[in-house]
This record gives structure tokens, C-alpha cells and sequence, in this order.
């Protein structure tokens, strides 16, 4: 007899979609009771879809791509943690076998980051001068799952400070390219000159974005660029940049402006309209596991807890064209102790994690 769970809820099925209860059949969501006889198990709680990482990197550490175990051991630190579907914002390796695996998240892939030459981090990017830029942009666009990843902008040694990575014709063109080929475009951009320049390209949406100011605020806000701002990572800033303070001060200077004023960066490009979802730039550098702590970070930024959890749940996942707690659909759910509404620190505590309706806590 199969095990039906009855989730008392209530369930969070979207921001004005509030269920009194569902039901789990068949790792399936459903809000009509089952008939017949079953092996009902009831389980208490807040449910609410599980956590999006809209800016993750399976598969990649501090020196590039990751044997195939521990790129296991990241995702399965993202799942512990509640997040069950992860926008993979570039890495160097091959993932799909995460696809075979219903142990694992979701993955959805941007393919192989895209920088200028020497203007990146050593094994991480497809390397590339602006004359292949597009054929680049092209080839990534078919490798990945509906998105391709930039590096918009790097330090420029000779500049001493942030400088932008593409000429806007070249770049105006590479993400005319990836339109046609049916993907999105994304950029990691800090500072202020890239913003304007991809904005004015047409892209689909920034990491990081610590350059937004009141001119490029508009702009994203009326094109409808969204932006990822992975505030835990830019936390990182000042430890980061110390090594470069007597060697390339005005770089030291601006990341550090940069850090100061990235909770407001971030409320005035929300009070302007501009979409904003969840991302940690886990791999590398930062740990797995983070999505709960990326969203205490928006609301330390001055976002209601409505719009954290617009941006780590139902919101991303339409954005990125998955489904949330439909009728039907898997379930793939978080089980809170508390109504994240109140307080979106429960994220952090799920008293049970559901993937594919198979328990994981």
C-alpha cells in the first residue's frame, strides 16, 4: 500500500494562493483528498516550495572544476539546506548525470562562464577576445539550459580599478546572438560603467549589480533586467580586496564603496520595480547551503518578508519556468515549524524537506 502524506498546512502555494491543506501522492502534489485505502501519514506544518538558488555553481571550487564527488557533496548540501532547484550561473565541468540522479536538485544550466582574456579567475571561463565573443556566446547558448553567463566586468591592472570587459557593439550583438538561439543572457558585473553598458546591450539580468545607481536603476527597472544580488557573497568584499590596497588603491576604494552601500544598492533598486531573486555564488570560494542566509541578507536590505520570499520561491521559479506546488506536480516542497511570513529566519530550521515527494528530513 502506498504511503500518502497529508499535509495540514497551510500550504503556501503562491503569494494569494494560500491551500488549507494537500496531500502528497506519489511524490505528486494534489489538493483533492485520495480515495480509497491508504497508508496515510499527517505531517504538520507550513509548506512552502522549496528554495531557489538562482546564482549557484555545481561542479566548480576555488581552482576550478571538481571531481564528480565533490560536485555530489555540494548538491546534496544545497538540498539539505532546502534548496531543490538551482540556477547553475556557470562552471567549467559537465553536470547532466545530476539530471539522471531524483536524489538531487534541479539544476538548470548556464553553461560555461565567458571572459576577456586574463581578466578572470584561472580555470573558471571560456577565454575569449571581442572578435569571438558572439561564436562563443552561440556555442554556450546551445550547451546550457536556456541561459549563457558573462564576466562583465574585472580588475584592469593597467587601470588600477574595475573596467568593463566588452566593447557595447560586440556586446549588443553576442546577446542579440543568444536571443536567437532561445537563451537568456546573465553578466557578473560589480561596478557601475558595465551595468550601463549591458543595459543598454539588452540583457536579461545581473549578478552581484553593486554598481546600480539612480540612472541604471531606471533603466533596469523599465526594461525589466532582474537582478541576483548574492549579498552574502559581497559581504566577502573587504577580505577580498585587502591584499590590494597598497597596490591598486582606487580598486581597494571603490569594492570597498561598493560594500557599504550594497543594502541600499539593493532597497532602491526594489523600491524602483526591478525583479530581484535569491542567488549565493556558492561554489568557489563560498559554501553550499546558503539560500536560507541569502534570504536574512534581503530583508537585512529592507525587503519585506513578502518580497524574500517572492524571490526565493514562487516568483523565481516562474521567472525561470518551473513550477512551484501545482496540481500535479512534484513535490518538491519545504515543511516549516513556523509561517515564514512572520519570519523568514525559519527557512534556516525545515522541520521536513520533500524532493520529488521523497523525504530528506
Amino acid at each position: 500500500m502506498a504511503t500518502v502524506l497529508h499535509l495540514t498546512g497551510p500550504v503556501l502555494a503562491g503569494p494569494d494562493d494560500v491551500r488549507p491543506e494537500g496531500w502528497v501522492v506519489g511524490g505528486r502534489m494534489t489538493y483533492a483528498a485520495p480515495r480509497g485505502d491508504h497508508d496515510v501519514t499527517t505531517v504538520d506544518g507550513w509548506v512552502l516550495p522549496g528554495l531557489v538558488d538562482a546564482h549557484c555553481h555545481v561542479g566548480l571550487g576555488p581552482h576550478g572544476e571538481v571531481p564528480r564527488e565533490e560536485a555530489e557533496r555540494q548538491a546534496t548540501t544545497d538540498r539539505e539546506h532546502g534548496t531543490l532547484l538551482i540556477r547553475d550561473a556557470g562552471q567549467p565541468g559537465d553536470t547532466r548525470w545530476i539530471d539522471e540522479r531524483d536524489d538531487l536538485p534541479k539544476v538548470i544550466r548556464a553553461g560555461r562562464h565567458i571572459a576577456r582574456t586574463r581578466r578572470y579567475l584561472r580555470n573558471y571561463a571560456w577565454e575569449v577576445e571581442p572578435d569571438q565573443l558572439v561564436s562563443r556566446v552561440r556555442a554556450e547558448a546551445r550547451a546550457g539550459d536556456g541561459w549563457v553567463k558573462l564576466v562583465g566586468d574585472w580588475i584592469d591592472r593597467e587601470v588600477g580599478d574595475l573596467a568593463p570587459c566588452w566593447p557595447v557593439d560586440v556586446l549588443t550583438e553576442a546577446i542579440a546572438a543568444a536571443h536567437e538561439e532561445g537563451a537568456r543572457v546573465t553578466a557578473h558585473c560589480f561596478g557601475e560603467q558595465s551595468l550601463r553598458d549591458f543595459a543598454a546591450a539588452g540583457t536579461d539580468c545581473i549578478e552581484h549589480a553593486t554598481g546600480l545607481d539612480a540612472d541604471t536603476i531606471s533603466s533596469f527597472a523599465e526594461q525589466g533586467i532582474a537582478i541576483v544580488p548574492t549579498l552574502v557573497n559581497i559581504a566577502t568584499f573587504p577580505r577580498i580586496v585587502a591584499s590590494a590596497a597598497e597596490k591598486f588603491p582606487e580598486y581597494h576604494r571603490h569594492m570597498l564603496d561598493l560594500h557599504e552601500r550594497r543594502y541600499a544598492t539593493v532597497a532602491a533598486a526594489v523600491d524602483a520595480g526591478v525583479p530581484v531573486y535569491v542567488g549565493t555564488d556558492a561554489g568557489g570560494s563560498l559554501p553550499h547551503g546558503l539560500a536560507a542566509q541569502e534570504c536574512a541578507e534581503l530583508r537585512a536590505a529592507g525587503l519585506t518578508t513578502a518580497a524574500v520570499l517572492e524571490a526565493a520561491t514562487w516568483g523565481a521559479r516562474a521567472w525561470l519556468g518551473r513550477p512551484g506546488l501545482e496540481e500535479g506536480e512534484d513535490a518538491d516542497l519545504l515543511v516549516l515549524p513556523a509561517d515564514p511570513r512572520a519570519d523568514v529566519g525559519v527557512l534556516a530550521h525545515p522541520s521536513m524537506i520533500l524532493l520529488r515527494g521523497r523525504s530528506w528530513r
